[in-house]
């Protein structure tokens, strides 16, 4: 693919992230990408200094496509607290099943810091949206109040957990015992929600 002009940082992202799906983490360079977008291998420095900065972008790329993925779901989903919890944990796994290295990728990296904004931006948008649909979840653990972030921490733990299991087939042994492999709505607990409290 030769490039010729436009956005070449955005041309960049795109090549890391053809690049990831294709051929996993481990292929992923600047020459790599330079070469891909046709490119000297010197041009990526005008916007990335190094692969750390480029692998940055790619996870604030795949933070948005989560979020987008989520987002689809619900807006397909009764606007019921239950159904949207299942609809955004829905969201969550397939985006993890359709890019697997990516969904690897963005959340094995490091956390984003103060020197990467866009990252950070799009990982609290994602989180946002865990927030709002916990947000009717009853704050109690076997029956004692908790801090609304633990209830946030225990659900995407749960969530984060079984995209995990699926991405890398180990619910094999589940679908030997029941004849399938359980979809995320089967194995969701049956939170207590607050009445009249919703996640808008």
């Amino acid at each position: 693919m030769a490039y010729h002009h436009g956005n070449l940082r955005q041309a960049l992202v795109q090549a890391g992230l053809d690049i990831l799906a294709e051929e996993g983490p481990q292929a992923l360079t600047l020459r790599g990408c330079a070469a891909r977008v046709g490119v000297s291998h010197s041009a990526p420095k005008n916007h990335f200094e190094n692969l750390e900065r480029l692998t940055a972008a790619i996870c604030a790329e795949g933070h948005r496509r989560l979020s987008a993925r989520m987002r689809e779901m619900m807006a397909h989903a009764e606007p019921t607290p239950r159904a949207q919890l299942v609809a955004a944990a829905k969201g969550y796994v397939a985006f993890a099943l359709d890019h697997p290295n990516l969904f690897r990728l963005t959340f094995a990296h490091p956390a984003a810091t103060e020197f990467d904004p866009e990252r950070r931006a799009a990982g609290e948008d994602a989180y946002a949206i865990l927030r709002s649909v916990c947000a009717p979840l009853a704050a109690r653990l076997n029956g004692a109040p908790v801090p609304r972030s633990i209830v946030e921490t225990m659900v995407w733990s749960f969530v984060h957990g079984y995209a995990a299991l699926a991405v890398t087939d180990r619910l094999r042994r589940v679908e030997a015992d029941i004849g399938h492999i359980p979809r995320i709505e089967e194995v969701m607990p049956d939170f207590e929600f607050e009445e009249g409290v919703s996640g808008e």
